[in-house]
């Protein structure tokens, strides 16, 4: 005994004119509503239309429509016994031994709904007479949620503890109507008086419940992404990267919470709207931005673009500042630089003296004896070699020649 399936897919015209009298999901039902009652549908000049204050009730000969993207449960004193998941129309009879109380198709949901079929299902003779309610099947959205003080987290990438306020929104879909019926729906909602079971509704019980896990669970979920080595452990990608969050959500949740196992949900689709990091988190951020900025060869080229730049100042204006503030920047260079400042001051052995270098004779040997002086050929090749790289022109680096050999 159970249902008789009549048509497969959506009800067409001609259904729609035999048919006079048949259940279907009432009309403007809000798309986060999970659970609601079937209505009775009558006929309008031949097709159908909402009647109001129809009761959900199946007995012998009630036709039934299950559009696409809902199930079908029917229930007695609160038990299970029917259920439709396959879209079509069907004739509930049961004095027909060829009905079925299961219809679960290959999809999805298959699987386990079958499993949970045999552990809920009606365990005596069903009556005639059975309450008919929808199940969605569709993705849940506008699930939202969000942190009023910081989360932490370790963060294996930034070597400590990181710490931002967040937001978001994730959609949620039931992959076992059996099990989540019986596992978290309220026994109001599956009463004949019940109501539409809408997680948007204000003072769900279940979604304050499930809004509580999803907060609870954020910072574990940050800790696995940021630690995941296939994503650069950069929790700066985590806004941009909503396939990677919802996985390590939706895997923290489960483990936490059991969602598909013990309640036949699962979030599957999860975004961050926005972080907020704290102070010393953002400023970590910030160091490893720059550090980013100035790695390898972009570093090398940066730095070797600001020398050509101080070595070209300080050949225009015939000084030593921009050279003096290039050479701290460079390794290539730095040694060169530093024995530029010192020729400015004073004489090399072998080399010519002028009267300004014989002022400043006596504090650049202090110098000189506490570091070695740079050899000036060295020099001159370092620049020399950044002439050739065409970094500097030809006459600046006979504007450092000079100054280097003391001409």
């Amino acid at each position: 005994m159970g249902f008789i399936r009549a048509f497969s897919g959506a009800i067409g015209g001609t259904f729609a004119d035999q048919w006079l009298d048949f259940l279907t999901p009432p009309t403007g039902v809000s798309a986060t509503a999970l659970l609601f009652p079937a209505v009775a549908q009558g006929t309008n000049a031949g097709r159908g239309s909402n009647t109001q204050a129809s009761e959900n009730i199946i007995s012998n000969g009630s036709k039934v429509v299950v559009p696409a993207g809902y199930g079908l449960l029917t229930f007695q004193d609160g038990r299970i016994t029917n259920f439709i998941a396959e879209s079509g129309g069907y004739i509930y009879n049961s004095d027909d031994q060829q009905g079925q109380s299961l219809f679960a198709g290959d999809g999805i949901i298959s699987p386990t709904v079958k499993t949970s079929w045999e552990r809920f299902k009606f365990g005596g003779q069903p009556g005639s007479q059975h309450l008919a309610f929808y199940v969605s099947l569709k993705e849940v959205p506008d699930n939202r949620f969000g942190t009023q003080g910081p989360i932490y987290w370790d963060d294996h990438y930034l070597g400590t503890q990181a710490g931002a306020v967040t937001r978001g929104s994730y959609t949620l879909k039931i992959v076992d109507p059996i099990l989540f019926v019986n596992s978290i729906v309220p026994a109001p909602y599956i009463s004949a008086s019940a109501g539409v079971f809408d997680l948007n509704a204000a003072g769900n019980p279940v979604a304050d419940q499930l809004f509580n896990e999803v907060v609870g669970s954020l910072s574990a979920a940050f800790s696995n992404y940021t630690n995941a080595g296939e994503r650069g452990n950069r929790i700066s990608r985590i806004q941009g990267d909503a396939l990677g969050f919802s996985a390590s959500l939706s895997q923290v949740v489960e483990e936490n919470f059991h969602w598909a196992t013990e309640r036949g949900i699962i979030i599957d689709k999860a975004a961050l709207v926005a972080i907020e990091y704290d102070a010393p988190t953002a400023a970590l951020l910030a160091d490893v931005q720059k550090a980013d900025a100035l790695s390898g060869a972009r570093g090398d080229s940066f730095l070797r673009q600001s020398a050509a730049r101080g070595i070209q100042s300080a050949g225009e204006s015939g000084g030593g500042d921009g050279l003096a503030f290039m050479g701290m920047g460079m390794n290539a260079a730095g040694g060169a630089l530093g024995g530029l400042m010192q020729n400015q001051g004073g004489p090399q052995q072998g080399m010519p003296q002028g009267g300004a270098q014989a002022q400043q004779a006596a504090p650049q040997q202090g110098q000189a004896a506490a570091a070695a002086e740079p050899d000036p050929m060295a020099e001159l090749r370092n620049y020399k070699a950044m002439l050739d790289e065409g970094l500097i022109t030809q006459e600046d680096f006979d504007a450092v020649k000079k100054k280097v050999l003391g001409l």
